[in-house]
């Protein structure tokens, strides 16, 4: 019996691989969210069920496929895995349970800038958070960090780059962000869009339209493009003159919600109009970069998320709804069900109230849903 992580699991869904999953949780909590890749096979049996033993499921598992059980916390798939390997069979437990899948980042290199430079995308697989990093000349500035810090300013360390700033593309309601830490850990700047800091308790840079920061003494440049939509204050990103990062407006297979603070009917021409004329104004050429995935098919081969901004106006559902009725229905009936605990990541992001590390988690568990497919 081994313990495989959480990044492995993330190369084999990256790699297309096989894995057989024996997921032991909850009928609930599974069919909520669990753990997804092209080739990966299931079972879900809760544990309390498995207690007398495990030999009445062994016929349901593929004695030709590599075997994961996964739990919770890690603690009953330990067991399981212990009376599967006592019945003869080979089997995997996830350290740490989902407890550590929600919480693994992937860096990602998506490119070269012209002046010098690297842009890298974090992927946080279980939850289809996604973060950016622009580095040049030894600067560097974070975009949509999650709570896991220590992933961003390690990896500015190990790249000999000082984090100089950090970007919240709006007010997140579905993750607790990073980006205030990081800012005092490091000394760098914290922007956040007005419109959605009004609430706030602590001091920020004004994230505007039309802001130029520059990142090392290059000419890679971020500039702000206010974007709402999905909040009021919602602001995107042109780096580089190559990659727009769109925050929760614009998906590779979806388009943003403009709910989650009460406000649909007030912010969906909000939407309309960011995506149907602020976006129709930039280049088709621009490689969109969200701050979220929704379904593990929008995964690029080497496990980024991006597609060009002219190829989503081809092919994305959201962008192609001519009668304005018609998208007004769909951004504001018959949402999937909100992010759990949404009320209370907003109020923490306001820094209104401040959860213990195991309360933030709690908080955050569950997939993506800041989507309207």
């Amino acid at each position: 019996m081994k313990a495989m992580a959480a990044k492995e699991v993330t190369k084999k869904v990256i790699q297309n691989e096989k894995l057989f999953i024996l997921d032991v949780r909850n009928e609930s909590d599974f069919n909520d969210w669990k753990i997804e890749g092209k080739n990966f096979e299931y079972l879900n049996v809760p544990y309390f069920n498995l207690l007398d033993g495990a030999e009445a499921i062994l016929d349901k598992i593929p004695a030709d496929k590599e075997l994961l059980i996964v739990c919770a916390k890690e603690g009953s798939s330990v067991m399981i895995a212990e009376m599967i390997e006592e019945a003869g069979r080979e089997a995997s437990y996830l350290k740490g349970g989902m407890k550590a899948w929600s919480e693994h980042l992937e860096p990602v290199k998506v490119g070269d800038l012209k002046d010098g430079g690297e842009m890298y995308q974090f992927v946080r697989i279980g939850k289809g958070c996604l973060s950016y990093m622009v580095i040049s000349n030894g600067a560097a500035a974070v975009v949509d960090a999650t709570r896991m810090t220590e992933v961003f300013t390690d990896f500015a360390a190990e790249k000999n780059a000082e984090i100089k700033h950090v970007f919240d593309t709006h007010l997140h309601a579905d993750h607790i962000s990073g980006g205030r830490k990081i800012a005092e850990k490091t000394g760098a700047s914290y922007w956040l869009p007005p419109k959605d800091a009004e609430e706030v308790t602590f001091e920020y840079k004004s994230l505007e339209d039309g802001n130029e920061v520059m990142i090392g003494s290059t000419k890679i440049s971020i500039q702000a493009v206010y974007s709402p939509g999905h909040t009021i204050g919602s602001t995107s990103f042109v780096v580089d003159n190559r990659y727009l990062l769109s925050g929760d407006i614009l998906f590779i297979d979806s388009i943003g919600r403009p709910d989650l603070s009460g406000k649909a009917g007030d912010w969906a021409g909000d939407l309309r109009e960011t995506l149907y004329k602020r976006y129709k104004e930039l280049s088709g050429e621009l490689a969109v970069m969200p701050a979220h995935f929704m379904i593990i098919d929008e995964l690029n081969k080497d496990g980024s998320v991006s597609e060009k901004l002219g190829t989503l106006f081809a092919k994305n559902h959201g962008l192609n709804i001519d009668d304005e009725a018609e998208f007004r229905t769909l951004v504001s009936e018959n949402l999937p069900p909100q992010p759990n605990a949404y009320q209370e990541i907003r109020e923490t992001n306001m820094g209104k109230i401040s959860p213990d590390e195991e309360k933030q988690r709690e908080m955050e568990i569950g997939p993506n849903r800041c989507a309207v497919r």
